[in-house]
């Protein structure tokens, strides 16, 4: 079942700043309390965000936005769920 509660992490500023969000993703990541979720914004599908983040147990739904943009939604799969 999803978390009722996502964290938001908008990492569109920090890559048009050539930067890598990939450190401040994984602090969120693991910041995260077992009924809470995280939301990145990014300008590209993360495939191997939600690929890295799949093999660690996590489930993933991405929404292409109009602007071109992409919601990637990242929550802990239940072991019960996983195993359905």
């Amino acid at each position: 079942m999803k978390p009722q509660h996502f964290k938001r992490l908008d990492v569109r500023k920090l890559l048009a700043r050539g930067g890598n969000p990939f450190t401040v993703i994984r602090a969120s990541v693991d910041a995260l309390r077992t009924d809470e979720g995280l939301i990145v914004v990014s300008p590209f599908l993360p495939s191997p965000l939600i690929e890295k983040l799949g093999g660690e147990g996590f489930a993933s739904r991405v929404e292409p936005q109009s602007d071109g943009s992409w919601v990637t939604y990242f929550w802990r799969e239940a072991a019960d769920e996983a195993n359905s």
